[in-house]
């Protein structure tokens, strides 16, 4: 098992890939805090979680709160006693969102305070942790958006994500030494309810399909598996990387500088 006795902390798991995550991570071996502003949603996913043998805490926090998320952290410390792997998966896709005219200030404030500002907060509080457990892994989850432009506009979360990458970038080069490894997933168009209730037509839908040369939506059970690759030892001299997993959209559209 490629986490054994391991702790990791996924935030936005009560759905999509932060579920799809958790029961992957808890099949190869890792213990988790579960942390969702969904209590029903995270109070399910940690259930099913231990019906199946595994360990696990459900935690309800607001990543875009201080307080949230050191709380979170320190609840996961006391449940298991370490932390190894931080999985700042947790995001918002608001219907509102469109060009740089359309979209009301509110709905910037918001998508960055959880998209951006979350993934701040929980590199705050969890590289602390990480660094007393002698090093470990962050993943951040971005998107392809934040590498190249969306057929549909999304202004907001294009930009939110685009902090993520910039962020993974300078603290993976800060901390690189102190064996904390810190990488950007970046999925590609997912069949999750997240985007699918924002392509909320076929057109919509189509729009985003015909730009994937794979002719596909990715699905949550496949960015899991990358985010496996990320968290384990598998990867123990990746940081700092853009991991693009998009059905090979970002290598049709985006040309080497």
């Amino acid at each position: 098992m490629r986490l054994e006795n391991k702790v990791a902390l996924i935030t936005g798991a009560g759905n999509g890939i932060g579920r799809e995550t958790a029961i992957l991570f808890a099949a190869e071996g890792a213990a988790l805090a579960l942390v969702d502003v969904n209590e029903a949603a995270v109070d399910a996913v940690a259930a099913e979680v231990k019906d199946n043998g595994g360990r696990a805490a459900a935690i309800v926090a607001d990543i875009s709160n201080a307080a949230s998320c050191e709380e979170m952290v320190a609840t996961a410390e006391r449940q298991f006693g370490r932390l190894d792997i931080m999985f700042n998966n947790a995001g918002i896709m608001l219907p509102a969102d469109g060009d740089a005219v359309s979209t009301d200030e509110a709905v910037w404030d918001k998508t960055m305070a959880v998209n951006a500002k979350g993934v701040y907060l929980g590199c705050k509080y969890g590289i602390p942790a990480i660094r007393r457990s002698g090093g470990g892994s962050i993943i951040n989850t971005a998107s392809f958006v934040a590498v190249m432009g969306a057929a549909t506009p999304q202004l907001a979360y294009t930009a939110s994500k685009g902090a993520v990458l910039a962020l993974t970038r300078e603290l993976a080069v800060v901390h690189a030494r102190e064996g904390i490894r810190v990488n950007a997933l970046c999925p590609g168009p997912l069949r999750t309810e997240l985007l699918m209730s924002f392509l909320d037509t076929d057109e919509k839908k189509q729009r985003r399909l015909v730009h994937v040369p794979m002719g596909r939506f990715g699905e949550a059970k496949e960015m899991a598996h990358a985010a496996l690759f990320l968290a384990s030892d598998d990867s123990s001299y990746v940081t700092g990387t853009d991991f693009l997993v998009d059905g090979g959209l970002a290598a049709a559209y985006v040309t080497p500088e």
